[in-house]
């Protein structure tokens, strides 16, 4: 198991934690989009997040969307994820090159000021949205100031992507821990201790520690107990039936001046950048089906 997520908890039952491991799913993004290293860095931790909070949920027809809308040169993210460890996304304008800040990846300056948007579609009339601003546009301060205001759950949210010299994705993990509503306060105290022993995701991660290694770092002293493990992974469930869906949504005008227009057509998936091709025939078909 390469990309996984190990769920935790700790002082009896008072802290819940996620930890994952993600290079290959990143990696797996950015070459389905062929990202620059500031927007594989940006995707790759909302993807992260993603995955993690994905897990968090109970149905397997639960689906998660992270929705990042920044006025910076990225122009949005957009993460989608189920229960099971699958997640899939994208960014608005994948080919941005920022200069480093501070030696970093400047991902706060690719997104720039904007909105966070959690909405999570758990099959009731209407899905459950929370929105909060970007605390910093950097993903993880976001997240944690989410899960704060608009959850009212304290939480500490790491997020990291490292690059390689061949602007592949040499690691990329991160975790969530959750205080529950009995934590008690010398186990906040402990767990604020313990994050000074973080110094980032990718530190631990080029070092070769695992997700459970992390976890035991933020909350081995307080009886760390691992709960599950799942795999994860960059999918996408698109197909030339579903994207005919996003043909058809266009509406009969239009459909029939691209058959006018006597060319095939090539329509591709958001998510995953793979490209479907209609013939003219394909279109009358779809023409046919039109109801409007």
């Amino acid at each position: 198991m390469n990309d996984y997520i190990v769920r935790a908890t700790a002082a009896d039952g008072q802290v819940r934690a996620f930890a994952a491991t993600t290079k290959e799913l990143v990696e797996a993004a950015r070459e389905h989009h062929n990202t620059s290293p500031v927007a594989t860095a940006a995707l790759g931790r909302l993807l992260t997040a993603g995955a993690m909070m994905g897990s968090m949920m109970k149905n397997d027809t639960d689906m998660l969307t992270l929705q990042v809308r920044g006025d910076g040169p990225l122009g949005g993210i957009t993460v989608t994820a189920d229960s099971k460890g699958d997640v899939k996304g994208y960014v608005n304008h994948p080919d941005v090159m920022l200069p480093p800040k501070n030696g970093k990846l400047d991902v706060g300056g690719a997104v720039g000021i904007g909105l966070l948007q959690v909405i999570k579609d758990m099959g009731l009339k209407e899905p459950y949205s929370g929105q909060t601003i970007l605390v910093s546009s950097e993903i993880a301060e976001d997240l944690t100031y989410y899960f704060a205001n608009s959850e009212q759950v304290p939480s500490s949210v790491g997020l990291g992507v490292l690059m390689d010299k061949d602007n592949t994705v040499a690691c990329a993990g991160g975790f969530i821990i959750q205080m529950m509503p009995f934590a008690k306060e010398e186990t906040i105290s402990q767990i604020e201790e313990n994050l000074k022993n973080i110094t980032s995701v990718t530190d631990h991660l080029k070092k070769g520690e695992t997700p459970e290694q992390i976890l035991e770092i933020l909350l081995g002293n307080l009886g760390l107990e691992i709960t599950s493990t799942m795999p994860t992974k960059f999918y996408c469930n698109c197909s030339k039936e579903r994207v005919e869906k996003a043909v058809i949504s266009v509406g009969k005008k239009e459909i029939q001046d691209m058959i006018d227009d006597g060319q095939d057509i090539e329509v591709k998936c958001h998510f995953c950048n793979t490209a479907y091709k209609y013939s003219v025939e394909e279109l009358k078909d779809i023409l046919k089906r039109c109801k409007r």
